[in-house]
């Protein structure tokens, strides 16, 4: 049994223990579990075991002739001893980094956890919060919204954990229409404001990215799948610049003083390398996928940036500035 699919057993345990007051029957605690959980009371014994062996409060105690389950009194209490109050305040502050996932398993979890840390606080604490609110703040930049998009996320997770294949209604934006997939997922990636499956599809034979957004509906099947030993997730997007996947391709940049001045300062890829010049420009060389992202990168920085190599991206480039001053 995967490791994985316990852990997801025993979280949902111990919702049910924390929700109730007076405790729970085997059978009870049974009912409210998801309808996916074993049926055997074997099975939750031995889940109730490993979380009081983790460490978790959990007791049994008959009440009028009938065993019942339940967390020991002032459970809930109990994390808030082992923090600080400067790292209950960074937990509070924090809360802004979570806007994206808002509407999420995750992002409702974290909040709960949030609010907790601010019930923690004395009244001086939520007011030097309230302080630092007025010096630090959290930009998140360009960004999606997934509030509705939960029951999605809920079923790319279940069948990641449980190693499933799922069959996709997706909308394709370049070719405009929305076709059905069947795929292994592997790992949902957050990356440049975006939610994304990475999974194998069988319909193109490859491992693609999918926007979760672009996701109409998501059906598990039962067909169980195994992720190829030889597979690296992490070498499978650390080509693009933010999230576009393409061609390997070596691209040398020049910057003037002044922008350099700010770009020095910032990683923009893993793979960069910054020579300093002596007229105080700086020239750049980075390995990345040769993607529409990349022209759209390199005419950020205006007339701040001259692209050296490969030639192609640098008429490329030309010819997307060209479009965008509306010449022939």
């Amino acid at each position: 049994m995967p490791r994985n699919d316990q852990v997801i057993r025993q979280w949902h345990i111990l919702e049910k223990l924390q929700a109730s007051r007076g405790g729970l029957t085997l059978d009870e605690l049974l009912s409210a579990l998801p309808q996916d959980y074993p049926r055997h009371p074997r099975t939750l014994r031995r889940d109730l075991n490993a979380l009081g062996a983790a460490g978790f409060p959990i007791l049994n105690e008959r009440v009028d002739g009938r065993v019942r389950w339940r967390l020991t009194d002032g459970f809930r209490h109990i994390p808030m001893r082992t923090f600080s109050p400067t790292e209950l305040m960074a937990l509070v502050l924090s809360r802004d980094l979570l806007k994206p996932l808002e509407g999420t398993q995750v992002q409702s979890a974290l909040e709960s956890a949030l609010n907790k840390a601010a019930a923690a606080l004395p009244t001086a604490g939520h007011e030097y919060v309230a302080q630092l609110h007025g010096v630090f703040s959290v930009g998140l930049g360009p960004h999606k919204l997934y509030r509705q998009h939960r029951e999605t996320i809920d079923k790319l997770t279940q069948a990641i954990d449980k190693s499933r294949t799922v069959q996709l209604r997706y909308f394709s934006a370049s070719r405009g229409k929305t076709t059905p997939r069947e795929v292994d997922p592997y790992r949902l990636w957050y990356a440049s404001g975006g939610l994304y499956l990475i999974a194998y599809c069988h319909l193109r034979k490859d491992v693609r990215l999918f926007a979760v957004e672009r996701i109409r509906s998501a059906t598990l099947t039962d067909h169980p799948y195994q992720m190829p030993l030889g597979f690296d997730l992490e070498a499978y997007v650390q080509d693009a610049l933010t999230v576009m996947r393409g061609p390997r391709i070596e691209v040398e940049l020049l910057f003037d003083k002044s922008t350099a001045s700010w770009v020095k300062d910032r990683i923009w890829h893993p793979s960069q390398r910054l020579t300093p010049l002596k007229d105080g420009r700086l020239r750049m060389t980075l390995a990345v996928a040769d993607t529409r992202e990349l022209v759209g990168w390199v005419l950020s920085f205006g007339g701040g940036v001259r692209a050296i190599n490969p030639p192609e991206l640098r008429e490329r480039i030309r010819g997307e500035a060209r479009s965008i001053a509306g010449s022939e």
